[in-house]
């Protein structure tokens, strides 16, 4: 299990095998079942995670009870509720398993603690929250001005592998259409 994040971590920055011994000092191991909830909105968000296997989805219930998919996160993506797990406050989103899953997790005071001590990693997760960063700006602008059509293709070409294991309902809603636009849009 940790080789992955040992792969996954010397994509951008070299590891000795004490270096790395450090780092997974400071994550756990944990699994979860499909529907599992990794945070709960409303909740203190205490980790964040590394996908090692399994599927999970980023959600917002508006007012309303309406369901909102922000992201999915698979195999070698790290996922939490950035801001509350950054600020130490109670979730604004939920994450929860589409498949079972696999993560190591590690806390806020772990995160910054490995940073002080091993200042390569900081490289490393400032390289992995500018691509996230620079995601989710691509997302926002393909929400404000890209056709359902443009999203969809968008989304098939950047994450193929997403169309085998989400439901057309889940894709829909992360898409921002409906079931019956999404099966248009498939013909």
């Amino acid at each position: 299990m940790h080789n992955e994040l040992r792969r996954h971590i010397e994509e951008i920055v070299p590891l000795t095998d004490n270096e790395f011994s450090l780092i997974t000092s400071h994550f756990t191991f944990q699994k979860f079942k499909k529907n599992d909830f990794l945070i709960h909105q409303g909740e203190r968000v205490k980790h964040t995670y590394f996908v090692i296997s399994g599927l999970l989805k980023l959600i917002y219930h508006d007012e309303s009870g309406k369901e909102h998919i922000l992201s999915f996160a698979m195999e070698d993506w790290w996922e939490t509720d950035y801001r509350a797990f950054y600020t130490t406050s109670n979730a604004t989103m939920s994450l929860q398993c589409l498949e079972d899953t696999e993560v190591l997790r590690i806390t806020l005071e772990d995160y910054l603690h490995l940073c002080t001590i091993l200042p390569k990693i900081v490289s490393f997760f400032l390289e992995k929250a500018t691509s996230g960063h620079i995601a989710s700006q691509q997302r926002i602008l393909s929400l404000l001005s890209s056709s359902a059509q443009d999203r969809y293709e968008q989304l098939l070409h950047r994450y193929p592998s997403l169309f085998q294991r989400v439901s057309k309902t889940l894709l829909a809603s992360y898409l921002g259409v409906s079931r019956e636009t999404l099966s248009r849009l498939t013909l």
